[in-house]
């Protein structure tokens, strides 16, 4: 049996210091990650650029970059210093408040995701010709191993795949599950083709949904690329603030952020709005990765009947189709997406913990979770709207 290599891992306060070709490549170097926009150094780069992570938002850049004995950068993984929980999706408010009841103090922590990002993708990045369990199991091992150096309470790796779980389960951290609902693509040539694969009655119901969104003379428009422009992001930033101000009580993301991103990415970009009168009303913002299609954030200035899920998710499902994507991501949460023939899809995440006795405590809760989730998952799966028996033995279709 080979002996694993030794890795030097250092901390990175800027993704701007980091070379831009070597962690595009470890970005996409997965066999089967396709290309993940949220891993994407320009999407990372635009967070820190305008100001929506860094200096005074409790999102202190802390990249993780690992280096073979020549020197070499092997690896990385887009790492946070955290002083809160907010904006990550996995939710440890309650570890943090027993840590610190018991006299612990769980902030600050490392946080290895895409942030206010709640999408699975890659999260530990090896360089593309490199051994990539040997580099991803060095990243894992870095994380504990910086964990207690710099004094933090925790790590935390966030929305990856069931594989990089089981490799960090085995460097010693905790799984944990959780659940989305996403949108499979089974080959659809038209939104059409997808509802025949519907119960008659949720068939019909899908149909005079999508019919009084479109009421009131609204029409839809996707943007995308060149067809992006400043005065469509000044319409989308304030649908943005909408929902933030009820969701989150303040916004994650700034103007500048939307700017930046339509000026790097705009090929990787898709905007659903729908406008009345000639006025944007509302609008969807997603992202085009390689196997999926992201839905990331939606807000609305006029309320029209349904016209939430027609901008979010029947839209959604319209523009997987016509890009032949497999599968639509619509975000965190919300049983509302199951009639749209979106389906649960269990998440996974990782997390270490430097004491020992929080470690315990964590261990056996999520345990328990994990059989709930299991047991949700299963029960969900029955309310989805597909059909059960032959579409011959429909009447009224």
């Amino acid at each position: 049996m080979s002996e694993r290599p030794s890795f030097r891992a250092r901390l990175v306060g800027r993704i701007a210091d980091l070379d831009v070709a070597a962690w595009q490549a470890a970005a996409q170097a997965g066999e089967d990650a396709g290309y993940n926009p949220f891993v994407d150094h320009r999407f990372l780069k635009a967070l820190e650029d305008s100001g929506a992570v860094g200096p005074g938002t409790g999102w202190t850049p802390a990249h993780l970059a690992l280096e073979d004995p020549e020197g070499a950068t092997v690896g990385f993984a887009p790492c946070y210093l955290k002083s809160h929980s907010q904006g990550e999706y996995v939710f440890d408010h309650a570890f943090a408040d027993a840590y610190e009841r018991a006299g612990g103090r769980y902030y600050p922590k490392l946080q290895v995701s895409a942030p206010f990002t709640p999408a699975t993708g890659p999260r530990l990045l090896a360089a593309p010709g490199q051994d990539r369990e040997a580099v991803q199991s060095g990243l894992a091992a870095a994380l504990r191993a910086l964990t207690r150096q710099i004094g933090a309470s925790s790590a935390h790796v966030t929305f990856i795949s069931e594989a990089e779980q089981a490799l960090l389960v085995d460097q010693g951290f905790l799984a944990r599950t959780d659940q989305q609902f996403h949108w499979r693509n089974e080959g659809y040539g038209s939104y059409d083709d997808f509802l025949s694969a519907l119960a008659s009655r949720k068939r019909k119901q899908l149909k005079r949904e999508r019919r009084e969104a479109s009421a009131d003379g609204i029409v839809i428009r996707h943007l995308t690329g060149s067809d992006l422009r400043e005065e469509h992001w000044d319409a989308f930033f304030a649908f943005y603030l909408d929902t933030a101000s009820r969701k989150w009580g303040r916004p994650y993301l700034n103007r500048g952020f939307f700017s930046l991103i339509g000026e790097t990415m705009s090929e990787r970009i898709l905007l659903v709005l729908a406008e009345r009168a000639g006025k944007p009303i509302a609008g969807a913002l997603n992202f085009i990765g390689g196997d999926a299609l992201y839905g990331r954030y939606w807000g609305a200035i006029e309320e029209h009947p349904f016209l939430h899920f027609e901008v979010c998710y029947h839209q959604a499902i319209d523009a997987a189709i016509a890009l032949k994507l497999p599968r639509v991501e619509a975000g965190a949460q919300g049983e509302h997406k199951l009639a749209r023939g979106y389906r649960p899809v269990t998440t996974y995440s990782a997390h270490a913990f430097a004491d020992p006795g929080l470690a315990r405590a964590v261990k056996d809760y999520l345990a328990r979770e994990r059989r709930y989730v299991a047991e949700a998952h299963d029960a969900l799966e029955t309310a989805t709207p597909y059909r059960r028996t032959p579409a011959a033995s429909e009447e009224g279709a």
